[in-house]
């Protein structure tokens, strides 16, 4: 390890401890760490103005950005009240079967929709249902978040790692469910499992009580909620064939924006209030930290010593469980994008070299998908719900990094034991 990744890594390490610490709001720090990071970089020559620009990742600040403000438009039509009512007299006042009714919900969604997404719809609806119950809202944000990052991990459009390394090895959609879908059920069985176990206490209020709103009532706005679903239908249909047509998924949930801009035709300045910048600046300014490591050759240096032992006989299986921890690990310290970006030229050309690369890409997609639930800035998603939680104005339900490792930890660590396990145990359907 040279001097220039001593630096880089240097600025990440000391911009995590002061995220984590909260000494400083987040958002703060990514913006500091970013500028002392071109600052630096420029100084020692591996990193430039240019390059931080390109290391933002537009598209996914864009797709957030306009998501929002789909849901904006959603939420004064009184969908998320109807919704919280009938979620709340299905679960029959039980904090547990509501749980695992949230959860299981997100993580079907997040196989179709990106998990992304789905947090951002159902992340305000866990508030609303949570407050007719009197129950603490932490519980249910964490868990949909961390099994929506499980459940988009099984599907290539659930996650955007998935679709570029789709994109690099051929994976079409079906051959990556088939492959994916039946690993990542254990998993997500398994975690629920440990959830319901770590979020015991929380969870042993269950109200009973007898629910008598009636949900017809909570649509306000009828005409409106008809031409908001109608523009998030149209986003979700370009979801699924957006690829076929080259459209960046940012693009595809702006053509559904304009066409809910056109028909409710909202105030400006109430429609950009829906939109949670300090979240958006926040990963710009991580994008910039995080793309200072990768241009100090950190990231691909792990990929080199990875191609080192994948090259050797009889060490597949090795280098394939080592990918999966490794990015797992550093998934859950940076942002899993840069690292995917960072490992697919490496595997690409370990095919040349004679390697069989089909299983590093399986292995690939677990790690970073599975990773990201280790820390509340480890998956986008988690961000989300973080923020929320923030807004809700609950003191007991407010997300604190502490909090999120003490449940979050666990939970990557187990599901990456089991994936371990699974994939282990039928490697030669991974090949």
């Amino acid at each position: 390890m040279n001097g220039d990744m001593l630096i880089a890594a240097g600025i990440l390490v000391a911009s995590y401890v002061l995220i984590f610490s909260e000494i400083i709001h987040r958002t703060s720090v990514a913006i500091i760490g970013s500028v002392v990071m071109i600052i630096v970089g420029m100084m020692a020559g591996f990193y430039s103005q240019e390059a931080a620009m390109e290391a933002i990742d537009g598209n996914t600040l864009l797709l957030l950005a306009g998501m929002m403000m789909v849901v904006g438009m959603l939420r004064p039509t009184g969908v998320f009240e109807y919704a919280a009512i009938r979620m709340t007299k299905f679960a029959r006042g039980d904090a547990r079967l509501l749980l695992i009714y949230i959860s299981l919900a997100v993580s079907l969604i997040s196989m179709v929709l990106d998990n992304v997404t789905t947090i951002i719809i159902f992340a305000p609806l866990t508030i609303l249902v949570t407050r007719i119950l009197n129950l603490n809202p932490m519980p249910y944000l964490m868990a949909e978040a961390i099994l929506s990052n499980i459940g988009g991990a099984s599907t290539l459009v659930g996650d955007p790692p998935n679709i570029m390394i789709g994109s690099a090895g051929a994976i079409d959609f079906t051959r990556f469910l088939v492959h994916m879908g039946p690993i990542i059920l254990v998993v997500w069985l398994c975690t629920t499992g440990l959830l319901l176990l770590l979020f015991k206490r929380q969870l042993g209020k269950s109200t009973q009580t007898t629910i008598d709103l009636d949900e017809s009532k909570a649509i306000t706005d009828p005409q409106t909620l008809w031409k908001a679903l109608l523009s998030l239908g149209l986003i979700v249909l370009l979801f699924f064939i957006h690829h076929h047509f080259h459209l960046y998924p940012a693009f595809a949930a702006f053509i559904g924006l304009a066409l809910a801009l056109a028909l409710i035709r909202p105030k400006p300045e109430s429609l950009f209030g829906e939109v949670n910048w300090s979240v958006l600046v926040f990963f710009a300014g991580l994008f910039v930290i995080v793309g200072g490591v990768e241009g100090s050759g950190l990231l691909h240096l792990v990929g080199q010593n990875l191609a080192v032992i994948a090259l050797e006989p009889g060490k597949l299986l090795a280098a394939c469980l080592l990918l999966m921890w490794a990015s797992a690990l550093l998934s859950a310290a940076v942002d899993n994008i840069p690292f995917t970006v960072a490992m697919i030229p490496i595997i690409v050309s370990l095919e040349g070299l004679g390697v069989n690369i089909t299983p590093l890409w399986w292995a690939l997609a677990i790690g970073v998908g599975l990773g990201g639930n280790g820390t509340h800035i480890g998956a986008t998603a988690n961000l989300i719900v973080v923020a929320e939680s923030e807004k809700c104005g609950i003191a007991d339900a407010r997300i604190t990094p502490a909090n999120w490792m003490r449940i979050g930890l666990p939970a990557m660590f187990t599901s990456l034991i089991v994936a371990t396990v699974v994939y282990a145990a039928f490697f030669s359907f991974f090949l």
